[in-house]
């Protein structure tokens, strides 16, 4: 089987269900503690249960409390891909990313000059980790087109001020059309209800990463399922 997120996310589509990867972060810097007591490993395996085609793992530690430790533990105990989201820098975190077990790696825009975007990029191909490349603008849209990517982002909030800004699902409404020609577009950040997910969906994105929204719900799984069915706001 392709075990590729953008494969996975495909599949997804395909069997009539709104493709949601969810985001396993400890700390939102605008939110706070996420966790309130919770396992994020058995967290992660229920919402592998639900459905999730990827899981998105935070492990950034300053700002979002995650570890390398949590990605390891993830991508042992659970059967999906699971995609490392950090400030990735430099070829030895690639390296480190895959020795953790994760299958594809965030590479940020807006993190790194264009030359060392693409080094990245390259090297990340590599050694046999998928890329999702972020963009906030459209400027960084066209870059992640010249480059080749062919899983792309757009991060609905800037993460430069750590998503603490208040941005929506329309960045991605009025940037997906710039994607690059046969890219995955996934829409992130900031999308809270099903009738949100629809609209990154219905403005060009093939997925959506829900982090804060399923943390701080009352019955994750049902959020959750709620999210991916693309029914309603769930309350």
């Amino acid at each position: 089987m392709n075990t590729k997120i953008s494969a996975l996310i495909r599949a997804r589509k395909q069997a009539g269900f709104i493709p949601v990867i969810p985001d396993i972060k400890c700390i939102s810097p605008k939110e706070g503690d996420l966790l309130r007591g919770r396992d994020p490993v058995e967290v992660a395996k229920l919402l592998a249960e639900a459905g999730a085609p990827a899981l998105s793992v935070v492990t950034e530690s300053k700002n979002f409390g995650g570890s390398l430790e949590l990605l390891e533990r993830i991508a042992a105990l659970t059967k999906l891909p699971t995609l490392r989201k950090d400030f990735i820098t430099c070829v030895d975190d690639l390296k480190i990313t895959k020795d953790c077990g994760a299958e594809a790696i965030l590479l940020i825009c807006a993190a790194q000059p264009f030359s060392l975007l693409i080094k990245l990029y390259e090297e990340a191909l590599k050694i046999g980790l998928e890329p999702l490349v972020e963009s906030h603008t459209k400027e960084e849209l066209i870059l992640a087109g010249k480059i080749g990517a062919k899983l792309v982002g757009i991060n609905n909030r800037n993460i430069l001020e750590l998503e603490r800004d208040d941005g929506t699902v329309s960045a991605t409404e009025l940037l997906a059309k710039y994607k690059p020609k046969d890219a995955i577009l996934i829409s992130e950040s900031s999308i809270q209800t099903p009738v949100e997910a629809q609209a990154a969906i219905r403005a060009g994105a093939d997925a959506v990463l829900i982090g804060t929204a399923i943390w701080q719900a009352e019955n994750m799984r049902e959020c959750y399922l709620a999210l991916s069915r693309g029914m309603g706001d769930y309350v």
